[in-house]
């Protein structure tokens, strides 16, 4: 907390001696700040959200999913249909063209899914792309996508992460030169990329009329890493920015109250969770092997006071391993209302009634880390934190050396349960429970064809993951975004700006 009222005592001097000035409406371009870097902007080979952010932009799927609606629409693809439970079939657009000239047509489809499906090749979020086989050419403009198994999520992965490149291109550059130079279909054409720096974008001119993501509106798109949010804050004052998200929530309520900027809040699909290591895979000394030490530090945390004083804006608490809007988040799951004299209790329960000392892993979010820690000590338990990189705690996780930790998931804004539930207790290397039954209800929920069934059995699923406190879901984060007055902008809950739907007034 005291780093946040640090930074708004810096950020009140930086509006104290800032201008305003005009937005870039003039000459067409949106000037935009990244906080994070973003190294590779293959979208195959980075997982952060800024990437998914420029492949919505610069490429196209087969399938497109209305953010407001939910609807499935054609893109690259103009309908299909299901052969069987396991075959795809999928009728191509006609006269639409890559970037660099290509033409699109059935074989970027089979060269692409062929490549992501290979495991050899690596692509960094195998959940995304692993259920798909191969892919076969029907004709010129019609291919089947072969599953490995029946996988009803099909098109809501295929509406999302799995996008479409340029067969003789991509095998000509591979992920480095897609990386510098990217080629797609989509509504925007790279101009130049300064690897984690600078990015150019500009309205894509040949971009096919039928697509329901729509034609951009803004010409040009400068997007700049700036990690400091003073840093973004003066560049929005003096006009050297136009857009800027993920704002503080005491930053944006500033904002708002000048009336100069347009400042909007949604909440997005990514949730923070608490994950024990009740495997036991970390040692013989962990404690969370016992459920109700998990539990005692489940009822120890007040999650409501944390989402009212820290998170603000549309977070709220939430109980199931997943994201409330996701098809199959059950949400009729054990509750852990706070109350610390029941995790004392509890702790007494377990044989610890002086308490204990913990190690605590976390990779963001220091001051929620920090409440949570103060929430743990109130009850006995030490805590020895452990503030890390994503990728060095993940590499950890994964090696099952994490007693507990405090981390989030995001699901790629995939709007299916398992894009997190699936992805973390399937007995996989983070999979911290490790629980069989769990995984059994799980593997018939990712492939029944039965929407019913495949609802029934993801909440068999999150129900023993809450009984057991496997993990303690903690609460939906929200983004503040803040704008200038010339820009029209509405943010969607999967927290993926698309800067072919803004427009100038």
């Amino acid at each position: 907390m005291k780093q946040i009222l640090k930074g708004a005592g810096i950020f009140a001097l930086v509006m104290a001696a800032a201008g305003t000035a005009a937005a870039n409406k003039a000459d067409d371009t949106l000037n935009v700040a990244f906080s994070k870097e973003l190294e590779n902007v293959d979208s195959y080979f980075n997982s952060a959200r800024e990437g998914v952010i420029l492949q919505r932009s610069i490429w196209d799927g087969l399938v497109y999913r209305d953010p407001y609606t939910g609807e499935y629409k054609g893109n690259l693809a103009t309908d299909w249909k299901w052969v069987d439970d396991k075959t795809l079939e999928f009728n191509l657009r006609q006269g639409v063209t890559f970037h660099n000239g290509e033409p699109f047509d059935a074989d970027d489809v089979v060269a692409t899914v062929n490549w992501v499906a290979d495991e050899k090749n690596g692509v960094k979020t195998q959940r995304n792309v692993n259920w798909m086989e191969s892919a076969e050419k029907i004709d010129q403009f019609k291919v089947r996508i072969h599953l490995k198994a029946p996988f009803p999520a099909a098109i809501e992965y295929l509406a999302g992460p799995v996008s479409i490149y340029p067969n003789e291109y991509y095998a000509e550059a591979g992920p480095t030169g897609m990386g510098l130079n990217p080629v797609g279909t989509g509504p925007y054409k790279v101009v130049s990329v300064e690897p984690g720096k600078h990015f150019v974008l500009e309205k894509y001119e040949n971009y096919h009329k039928d697509s329901p993501k729509g034609q951009a509106n803004i010409g040009r798109l400068d997007i700049r890493t700036i990690p400091d949010f003073n840093t973004q804050a003066a560049e929005l004052f003096s006009g050297g920015l136009d857009w800027i998200w993920q704002v503080p929530p005491d930053q944006a309520e500033s904002l708002g109250a000048m009336g100069e900027f347009t400042v909007a809040n949604e909440s997005t699909m990514r949730i923070g969770y608490l994950q024990f290591d009740a495997a036991g895979r970390s040692g013989e000394s962990n404690p969370f092997t016992n459920k109700l030490v998990r539990q005692a530090i489940s009822h120890a945390i007040d999650r409501e006071a944390i989402v009212a004083s820290m998170l603000k804006g549309k977070s709220r608490v939430v109980n199931s391993a997943c994201f409330p809007s996701q098809f199959g988040c059950a949400q009729d799951v054990a509750v852990y209302d706070y109350d610390p004299e029941k995790a004392k209790q509890l702790l007494a329960e377990a044989g610890y009634p002086d308490g204990l000392e913990i190690d605590f892993y976390a990779y963001r979010d220091r001051e929620y880390a920090e409440a949570m820690l103060g929430y743990l000590e109130a009850v006995g338990i030490k805590s020895n934190f452990k503030l890390l990189q994503y990728s060095a705690l993940r590499e950890l996780s994964m090696k099952g050396e994490v007693p507990m930790s405090f981390q989030t998931w995001g699901s790629y804004s995939i709007n299916d349960a398992s894009a997190i539930v699936s992805q973390y207790f399937k007995l996989g290397s983070l999979d911290s429970a490790q629980d069989e039954q769990v995984k059994e209800w799980l593997d018939v929920a990712d492939s029944s064809v039965d929407s019913e069934e495949r609802k029934e059995y993801y909440a068999k699923a999150l129900k023993r993951i809450a009984e057991e406190a496997y993990w303690l879901p903690l609460f939906s984060y929200n983004s503040n975004y803040v704008f200038t007055k010339d820009l029209e902008y509405a943010p969607t809950t999967d927290a993926i700006p698309r800067f072919f739907q803004m427009n100038w007034k």
